[in-house]
This record gives structure tokens, sequence and C-alpha cells, in this order.
């Protein structure tokens, strides 16, 4: 089974985010919310989600500290990656912070994290 990864960001106009395009190519399943409520609500849904990656652009009054603790609060063994346009946030729960222009920085952690799921696939 390929691990499942949330992504918590604001939708994009016209168009599929990055973050979920290259994840999905390297046969992560994405489940995308696109606030922080909802992002709450698939974490206490459902159970097979594996990391939580949250962007700095969720909404202003949903700084990291707040969401990442109370992801933190319903599933503590969730590695939650925070995203910001610097990489330099400070976001003391979450587990790693990273630049939103590094897309495949946050794979590399990303199957660091999880697992390869395309090695995982060919075993």
């Amino acid at each position: 089974m390929r691990p499942a990864v949330l992504v918590a960001e604001r939708e994009p106009v016209n168009a599929l985010s990055v973050r979920k395009l290259v994840l999905e190519t390297a046969k992560f399943n994405v489940l995308t919310a696109h606030s922080s409520r909802e992002a709450l609500e698939m974490i206490d849904v459902f159970p097979g989600i594996s990391g939580a990656i949250i962007t700095s652009d969720i909404g202003a009054e949903n700084n990291c500290v707040t969401i990442a603790h109370a992801v933190k609060k319903l599933r503590q063994e969730i590695p939650v990656i925070f995203l910001s346009p610097t990489g330099l946030a400070d976001c003391k729960w979450a587990d790693h912070v990273l630049s939103t222009y590094e897309p495949e920085e946050l794979l590399t952690l990303v199957k660091s994290l999880l697992g390869d799921p395309i090695v995982s696939e060919k075993l």
C-alpha cells in the first residue's frame, strides 16, 4: 500500500499544485485540503495518512504553530513538514521546515520519512 500524504495549501488558480504533481508522480497517494479546518478533518477521518505538508499560504489566521500543533494533538506520529517561501519559518510543532520553492527537496524528505513507493512496488 502506498503512503498517503496530506497537502494543506490554498487552492491554486486554474492549476494543480506542483507539490501534488511531484508527489503523485513519485507514486504517493495525495489528499489535498484547502483550509486548516479541512486538513484537520481529513487527518481525523483518514487513519491511513502517513505525513502532513502544510504551506504558509493556508491562511494568515492559521499559522504554522497553530495548525502543526493541532495535527500533532490528533496524530502525534505523523511527521509534519511546513513550507514557507524562505524555508526559515519558526515552527516548533513542525518536524521539518522547507522552502516552498524546492519540490525536489520536499520529495527527497518525504521519501526519507515514508519510504519510496516506487522501490516498494518492485519488491
